[in-house]
């Protein structure tokens, strides 16, 4: 679950009482569907011409479940976006009804996934157990937990990919590197060399490039994954190193 909020629009406290919004998001999610749907509709029966794709955009950053899902599962924001984008470039380009349909399809499964997550945030918030949403950076305070930070960046990094934001993207990639990575980077190659200069590469090299080589959003996913598979790795080796370094009494 990401702690750090980090919406297109404003965050209002209704992010930190989910439970008491879920009839609305449902509401909301139900109205989505139905305005996409009536979209595709009318490429269908009036042709391109007649469809306004932006509306797409516009829907989506309309609802208050735009911040909910933005605030708490990244991942399916990202495939929201990746939704709406399907759509919208197949309508854009003239594509059949059937190939846009099916995009269709996935951005209603993204919809319903992202409707059961912010379902599951609520339940754990209404228990204690995520936190409330901050909406100004916490700094980490050990090597571990910068690790899991710039693991939540990356997903942010799909999801402004995803969202057609490739600048906003590349500057997130590159404020990682810089503001998170190279502060572990001294501590990590005492451990293991080689993959900090795999990681190295990876920020400044292959994920910008994947990103401004306008790869698809599941070829830039796939990226930050085995980038995610190193840091997984570079986490355990600091956990231990820390582990050692406790006294012993």
């Amino acid at each position: 679950m990401s702690q750090q909020a980090v919406a297109n629009g404003e965050i209002t406290d209704q992010v930190n009482h989910l439970q008491d919004h879920i009839s609305e998001y449902t509401e909301e999610v139900h109205w989505l569907l139905d305005k996409y749907n009536s979209v595709v509709d009318a490429y269908e029966k009036q042709g391109q011409e007649a469809t306004d794709t932006q509306k797409l955009i516009d829907f989506w950053e309309e609802v208050d479940f735009h911040a909910a899902i933005e605030t708490q599962f990244v991942p399916i924001y990202a495939n929201v976006w990746q939704g709406i984008y399907g759509i919208k470039q197949g309508i854009d380009e003239g594509k059949t009804v059937q190939e846009v349909r099916m995009e269709q399809d996935k951005l209603n499964q993204a919809l319903w996934q992202a409707l059961g997550a912010v379902k599951l945030a609520a339940n754990l918030q209404q228990r204690g157990i995520i936190e409330k949403i901050k909406t100004t950076e916490v700094e980490p305070t050990s090597a571990p937990e910068t690790i899991d930070d710039i693991k939540d960046r990356l997903d942010r990094v799909v999801a402004k990919y995803a969202e057609q934001l490739s600048d906003v993207a590349v500057t997130l990639v590159h404020d990682t590197y810089m503001q998170r990575f190279e502060g572990i980077e001294g501590a990590l190659i005492e451990q293991d060399a080689q993959l900090v200069e795999d990681l190295e590469k990876d920020f400044n090299v292959t994920l910008p490039q994947a990103i401004e080589g306008e790869k698809s959003v599941d070829e830039v996913r796939q990226v930050i994954g085995m980038m995610k598979q190193k840091l997984n790795k570079a986490k355990q080796l600091l956990v231990a190193a820390e582990a050692d370094r406790q006294p012993v009494f």
